[in-house]
């Protein structure tokens, strides 16, 4: 099998949650496809500079020929985007790509966890996703391109038992990135999710050896080098992938049918036999209902 295209060469990405897992492949195969990578990951309490996972990924890469530069910031701390962009421009040269790729979780049932123990998970999850793109952005909209790729999971899809902060986080970057995917739209900058599975310390315990094998990180990382491609023609996506296989994720509403003020009940059943669709924005998504409601008074139930 040949080696993966260089058809990033010239651009410059920056990949949090970088040092081990799911984001050290996304940031070799990023590097292996010729982009200069800003590798993001926190500084553990003690380690010396070359003790970081961050810098054994920058080792790995520059062994590979490859160019990257180490970062430490904590991705919850509201200035470690603008440090970032600014590490980004002074020792890369330039900013074309982002993934937003940093999380942490501990599962627990809502009842037993503090506010503190679930804003220590959120703003990791949301916030390190928000500093980083709210930092970035003015740069990529300004340029005129841009690729975002935001993480989210199936927890932030359909949620969890046990992890009522990790899929808030989850599904509040999957908002985000749809409304920022809009707002792109004309100044040539793409921004889509991905819910990946893959072996990483944070799924770890929940995986065997055969499952650990077939989820391996780097089955994921040949997406991840499309959508941060200028080939990549797709925004406002989330696509779910793993081991090897990929889907499609989208939210869907069914057609309206009539509320009845006296059994909403029965109102509420009828939906089960209406068909579902997507729509390309919350206005969009208005705009039908509004129809659907103008339909219903021209021709009202009998």
């Amino acid at each position: 099998m040949s080696g993966p295209p260089r058809d990033l060469a010239g651009r410059c990405a920056i990949v949090t949650g970088a040092g081990k897992g799911l984001g050290r492949a996304y940031a070799l195969h990023l590097a292996a496809r010729g982009a200069a990578v800003l590798v993001n990951n926190r500084r553990h309490p003690g380690e010396a500079d070359a003790d970081t996972s961050a810098s054994r990924t920058v080792d790995a890469i520059r062994a590979a020929g490859g160019t990257a530069h180490p970062d430490w910031c904590d991705v919850d701390d509201p200035d470690s985007g603008v440090r970032m962009v600014e590490a980004a421009l002074g020792r890369l040269g330039g900013l074309d790509v982002v993934v937003a790729n940093a999380g942490v979780d501990r599962a627990g049932l809502l009842r037993n966890q503090t506010l503190a123990e679930f804003r220590a998970i959120f703003d990791v999850g949301f916030l390190g996703t928000l500093h980083l793109v709210h930092a970035a952005w003015p740069r990529l909209v300004g340029q005129g391109y841009g690729r975002v790729l935001l993480t989210t999971s199936s927890a932030g899809l359909y949620g969890n038992r046990g992890q009522a902060a990790y899929s808030a986080a989850k599904g509040a970057v999957i908002g985000l990135m749809r409304a920022l995917a809009l707002e792109g739209r004309r100044n040539g900058v793409r921004v889509n999710a991905i819910s990946p599975y893959g072996h990483s310390q944070m799924t770890a315990p929940y995986m065997d050896a055969e499952a650990a094998a077939r989820f391996d990180p780097a089955r994921v990382a040949p997406l991840v080098g499309w959508l941060c491609s200028e080939a990549c023609d797709l925004s406002g996506e989330v696509l779910v992938c793993g081991g090897g296989a990929l889907r499609r994720a989208t939210p869907m509403e069914t057609a309206a049918v009539p509320l009845d003020p006296d059994d909403p009940r029965a109102s509420v059943a009828a939906l089960a036999d209406r068909t579902a669709r997507t729509w390309d924005s919350a206005a969009d998504s208005f705009d039908a209902l509004v129809a659907q409601i103008r339909a219903f008074e021209a021709s009202p139930p009998h």
